[in-house]
């Protein structure tokens, strides 16, 4: 999965990009991820990308023609049989975890242009971005955030990129539910104990117990989510 990157502020993809599992996925060449500084497509001395928006109002929003240029640049430089181009925005839909599938399965690269400011002018998100993503209902200072959460949840699902595929498979909401209680060794501190049907070595009842216990955290903590998780069959 290859991912370009459109912002104003390239450094602060350092940290993420060099540290554990997206770092495995760089070496390995399971996924790229290259960082495109909108200001090296200004046309002024200043490099200026932003303008004060038509009609008043605070704020400075992001110019079309800069992004429109960077994203033409972008794809005839780097062409990808599969590609989409995202605006991060918080008007978008939001991410989840069955989006990311659908983003892993369905394309080879994916184009993402930070906002900034008040927001970008109108006609990148008519004209230049194939859909609108948020990652929540909140606001944040830009795009470079969300960009980074949806680089990592989508390379995590790339087979490869994890140690173990179905690592990712059991991770909450990856069936429409929390993910079922976790232990490790020792099997006893504080005084409290591991469940004891994880210790029985009878998988199958493992396998029903945490089922259960995925619905049942899904149902106190999460209500809203919807439980698409498969039943464990009879027999």
């Amino acid at each position: 999965m290859q991912f370009d990157v459109l912002t104003l502020f390239p450094g602060m993809f350092e940290g993420p990009l060099t540290e554990s599992i997206l770092k495995r996925g760089l070496e390995k060449g399971l996924i790229a991820v290259r960082r495109h500084d909108l200001r090296d497509y200004a046309h002024d001395r200043h490099r200026q990308v932003d303008d004060t928006p038509y009609g008043g109002g605070g704020g400075m929003v992001l110019m079309a023609g800069p992004i429109f240029e960077a994203v033409e640049d972008i794809l005839k430089k780097y062409p990808a049989p599969r590609s989409r181009t995202i605006l991060l925005s918080p008007q978008g839909k939001p991410f989840r975890q069955e989006r990311a599938q659908e983003l892993a399965d369905e394309f080879d690269r994916l184009l993402l242009i930070c906002g900034r400011y008040e927001g970008v002018d109108e006609r990148v998100r008519e004209y230049a971005a194939d859909e609108e993503i948020s990652i929540g209902d909140y606001v944040l200072t830009g795009g470079e955030l969300p960009a980074m959460v949806m680089v990592d949840a989508i390379s995590r699902l790339i087979p490869g990129v994890l140690g173990s595929q179905r690592s990712a498979k059991e991770d909450s909401f990856a069936g429409g539910v929390l993910e079922y209680p976790q232990y490790t060794k020792p099997a006893v501190v504080l005084g409290y104990a591991v469940p004891e049907v994880l210790l029985s070595g009878n998988h199958r009842e493992i396998q029903r117990w945490r089922y259960r216990k995925a619905q049942e955290a899904t149902e106190k903590k999460r209500p809203d989510l919807k439980t698409q998780a498969e039943k464990i069959p009879e027999g």
